[in-house]
């Protein structure tokens, strides 16, 4: 859905596309109308393509039955895929490897960004308040799930969001207010990680902040997000498009630019880069703000925030994908005059 959206504004007369399809399975596939075919899933009519992990030029190729044929040369890539293998750092490594400028942030922020423990750390280290929390492994589930229970139960009160460690888009995440609920909800959480994370539950407004840029990068305006579900599940994401996004926000003004200053300061801490989405809760009882996470691959649907703030913020929804597309070349340039080898003087 993210892709199909950005496809549909990419002007034709500065870019030739080539889409690329990732299988569930992790085969990469490639032809006419790839997100079509995707859609139905009917990947008959498509070739299988493959990025080798060296540096070639930015070159495609074709999967052939016994060699590898030339299929086009990438000058950028833009890699929207959300959550596992696209949004974890694993997919900017092979296209640091192979030497390509690509949209959005690098290895270190994409891998930081997507576990949400480590990323608690960093905040913690840089002084940014976040939300108190428990970590555990699925192997200390399967041993002693009573004593994760009672370590919970007494540190943490209900009710509390239990949340796969690194994953995004509110899968596989689980409200609990009871025992029973705690339960399910650690079990749910453990199939899509092997770590589960344990938030304290808080009453709170979502707030959330575009950021755009590399070295000297800009905040947008903050909106809110007001769930029509119990909290922002995948669906109110995504699919049910009724979710109240407030645009911008009403906050105090004061409160508006701690908010932006803190989003700017989270993305510079995890070395972010091209785009991030910050998301914040401010806390209803005390009016503490509370950083959440940040998505270095955020939603680019037509109900989606990050793109809505940027616009709202004078930036079109066109001139943002053209600024991403800049962005990407200037991080590459930036990139290629690094150093990579070094001798000893005999």
């Amino acid at each position: 859905m993210s892709a199909r959206s950005v496809l549909a504004v990419l002007d034709p007369g500065k870019y030739e596309v080539i889409e690329i399809g990732v299988t569930p399975q992790g085969e990469w596939l490639s032809g006419d109308s790839v997100i079509g075919h995707f859609e139905r899933q009917d990947y008959g009519t498509l070739s299988p393509v493959i990025l080798l992990p060296e540096p070639r030029n930015g070159e495609l190729y074709l999967v052939k039955a016994d060699h590898f044929e030339p299929l086009a040369t990438i000058d950028v890539a833009f890699p929207l895929i959300h959550g596992t293998f696209g949004e974890d750092g694993t997919l900017q490594g092979l296209l640091e490897l192979a030497n390509l400028a690509y949209v959005g942030c690098g290895v270190l922020a994409s891998s930081v960004g997507m576990d949400k423990s480590l990323f608690k750390d960093v905040m913690r280290a840089n002084n940014i308040p976040v939300v108190d929390s428990l970590l555990f492994s699925r192997k200390q589930l399967t041993r002693d799930l009573e004593q994760v229970m009672q370590q919970i139960e007494q540190t943490l009160p209900y009710p509390v969001f239990v949340k796969p460690a690194n994953l995004g888009s509110s899968v596989g995440i689980t409200r609990c207010a009871s025992h029973s609920c705690l339960v399910e909800g650690l079990l749910d959480a453990a199939r899509f990680d092997r770590r589960v994370l344990v938030e304290r539950g808080v009453n709170a407004r979502e707030i959330e902040v575009s950021v755009l840029g590399n070295e000297e990068p800009i905040a947008s305006v903050p909106g809110e997000i007001q769930p029509m579900e119990e909290f922002y599940t995948y669906s109110a994401k995504y699919i049910t498009n009724e979710s109240r996004l407030i645009i911008p926000a009403e906050l105090e003004p004061a409160v508006a630019d701690q908010i932006r200053q803190l989003a700017v300061k989270a993305y510079t801490a995890v070395d972010g880069a091209g785009m991030a989405r910050v998301d914040f809760l401010l806390e209803r009882e005390t009016g503490k703000i509370l950083l959440s996470e940040v998505n270095t691959i955020p939603g680019f649907t037509s109900i989606s925030m990050y793109a809505k703030l940027w616009e709202a913020s004078g930036i079109p929804y066109t001139a943002l994908i053209d600024r991403l597309v800049e962005l990407a070349l200037e991080r590459k340039h930036e990139r290629d005059n690094t150093v990579r080898t070094y001798r000893r003087d005999e």
